[in-house]
């Protein structure tokens, strides 16, 4: 799937219900003792996920021919792997070498500085 604004829009709703539905099946686990793990089924792999952000992070990386749209693009990113890691959804771990090098990359970008200091954090956790 190509990069977009529509389409991390999809992969996020996807993947936050997938980790909605997982807590809510704990949740309810715990309080009636019961293990129900054919209820809750994910929406999105992991593997899909991690391929969707190496698309993501190729494709900002590829629009050196215009700078406005690319630092657009990074952002929004940015904001996406923030959104997916602040979930639950992400490891830090699964891709820490790939996105740390897309924020040294853009590290000119505030959300990328964001983004970076938040792999830090987690990292540090």
């Amino acid at each position: 799937m190509e990069m977009s604004i529509h389409s991390m829009e999809v992969v996020n709703r996807l993947a936050t219900h997938s980790a909605r539905l997982s807590s809510l099946s704990s949740s309810s686990n715990n309080n009636n003792q019961v293990n129900d793990d054919d209820d809750v089924h994910a929406l999105l792999h992991s593997e899909y996920i991690h391929l969707y952000i190496s698309t993501c992070i190729s494709s900002c990386e590829a629009m050196r021919y215009d700078r406005h749209l690319q630092n657009k693009s990074v952002r929004l990113v940015c904001v996406f792997l923030q959104s997916l890691i602040r979930n639950d959804i992400l490891s830090v771990e699964d891709l820490f070498v790939e996105v740390q090098s897309f924020c040294i990359e853009f590290s000119r970008i505030r959300e990328a500085a964001a983004l970076f200091q938040l792999l830090k954090n987690q990292v540090n956790k």
